[in-house]
């Protein structure tokens, strides 16, 4: 494989490292990137081998390890891991983390030579994961041009509802490296924002990715959406079956009560909606399901009669 955002020529040596990045095997990612450091590496390359690791550790959850690493370095894509990493973690109390949310801004905004395009990646991802500030990650990567700027566009259009502007920079990703993980990735989130009609053409890229790097939790949530958008709401029920068994998050969780949903497993969605709220409480989807909860009950005291 080769690097296209530098030269065509030299094989990419972190081609691996990234793509088990982008596809959620973290501790693969991890592994790799410890390897690679026994490696000769350009100065380029060794700082987005650390990157990497970095970021891979910090959606492990080893957030001491993230902060503890980053204090000996001071370059802004660091930094702006640390800071994700400190947002992430649960023992940051909820006031601190607005400061940090305007920190990782100022970061990722800066107009000078030391701007860093994982800066701005890094405090995109922060911010859609947020949940309420989409238009702040579309400022930190919408004049990128690396493949994650893209990636990020493709999927901050798709939760904008443009999906002609998510089609636009996709085709710009097919011209930079149509075989990009990323490029495969985003056609699927594309095709499955389509709907019913595309959903099989993506879950046959998503059996392409898991034949050539293994399942992970990510690409089995992916898999079950396409099932969701397909109507295969048994198939969906499985495949989010072997992803708890992978490691439950609040991806699965949260694809585990829409598959229910559509089964009539009433009791189950229950179950689940208690589960997430308990043990993802500041979540965007428990946060919003709090806020439509609050909405019915303040409607419902209107129609409630006097006993």
């Amino acid at each position: 494989k080769y690097n296209t955002s530098f030269s065509m020529d030299s094989p990419d040596e972190l081609y691996t490292l990234r793509a088990q990045y982008y596809l959620g095997h973290y501790n693969l990612c991890v592994e790799e990137a410890k390897a690679l450091s026994r490696r000769p590496l350009s100065a380029e390359a060794k700082i987005e081998r650390e990157e990497f690791q970095l970021r891979a550790m910090s959606l492990l959850r080893l957030y001491d390890k993230v902060a503890d690493a980053a204090r000996a370095n001071a370059s802004p894509g660091i930094r702006a891991i640390a800071l994700q990493a400190q947002y992430e973690s649960p023992s940051t109390p909820a006031a601190s983390k607005v400061a940090i949310l305007s920190e990782l801004q100022a970061l990722a905004t800066q107009q000078s030579q030391d701007s860093s395009p994982t800066a701005q990646v890094v405090a995109a991802q922060t911010f859609i994961r947020h949940g309420e500030m989409t238009r702040e990650a579309y400022h930190c990567v919408h004049q990128g041009s690396k493949m994650e700027h893209l990636s990020l566009l493709v999927q901050i259009y798709l939760r904008m509802e443009r999906l002609d502007l998510a089609k636009q920079t996709l085709l710009k990703m097919k011209q930079n490296d149509e075989e990009s993980v990323l490029t495969q990735l985003c056609y699927c989130y594309v095709a499955l924002y389509t709907g019913r009609s595309e959903a099989l053409d993506a879950l046959h890229v998503m059996r392409s990715l898991t034949e050539q790097y293994g399942a992970s939790t990510m690409l089995l949530n992916l898999t079950a959406a396409a099932y969701l958008v397909a109507g295969q709401y048994a198939e969906a029920e499985t495949v989010l079956v072997e992803a708890s068994a992978e490691g439950e998050d609040a991806d699965t969780l949260i694809n585990m009560i829409v598959c229910y949903q559509h089964q009539g497993k009433v009791s189950d969605v229950e179950t689940l909606v208690k589960k997430i709220k308990s043990v993802y409480p500041s979540h965007p989807f428990v946060q919003g399901l709090l806020r439509v909860e609050g909405a019915f009950e303040r409607e419902s005291v209107k129609y409630r009669l006097a006993a």
